[in-house]
């Protein structure tokens, strides 16, 4: 009788299209799980491979490793998981999928008007952000970041 199927790190990069040393670093997080051999290598279950997409899928849609390894803990970790409990998972993303939806619609209404301190032009940007007044709200693009009340409109001359 023969026991499951293992992959070495080095078939699960290949299978997974991660470098042997990102796999290494989710081991290190805890979003994968390795058995290990006599000799001290690593050896993975193909359900693995499940486990290695879904955190590339959350990163895809904007979450956090922490948020894929807190929803990777309410998964089964010796088996693939069905899909009543994928459909779970997928539940309590609906609302941070939602969310950076609404983040990336306000990125892409206010880019017209501005990037960076507050506009790409540096005949308005005095109006859009004068004595760099942005600044005040803290570092980084401020006008573009959720929660940041737009830039004043400047009329068309």
């Amino acid at each position: 009788m023969t026991g499951p199927v293992l992959l070495t790190i080095g078939e699960l990069a290949d299978r997974s299209g991660l470098a042997t040393s990102a796999l290494r670093y989710y081991e290190e997080l805890g979003l994968i799980h390795a058995e290990r051999t006599a000799g001290g290598q690593r050896r993975f279950a193909r359900s693995t491979l499940r486990r290695v997409a879904f955190v590339r899928a959350a990163q895809q849609v904007g979450l956090t490793l922490e948020e894929a390894g807190a929803a990777l803990a309410g998964l089964p970790a010796d088996r693939t998981p069905n899909a009543a409990e994928w459909a779970d998972v997928a539940t309590t993303w609906q609302a941070r999928v939602d969310a950076r939806i609404a983040e990336l619609q306000q990125l892409r209404a206010r880019l017209t008007g501005c990037i960076g301190c507050g506009c790409l032009s540096l005949t308005h940007c005095a109006l859009y952000n004068p004595q760099d007044t942005a600044a005040s709200a803290g570092p980084g693009a401020r006008y573009l970041l959720p929660g940041t009340p737009p830039p004043p409109r400047i009329p068309p001359t």
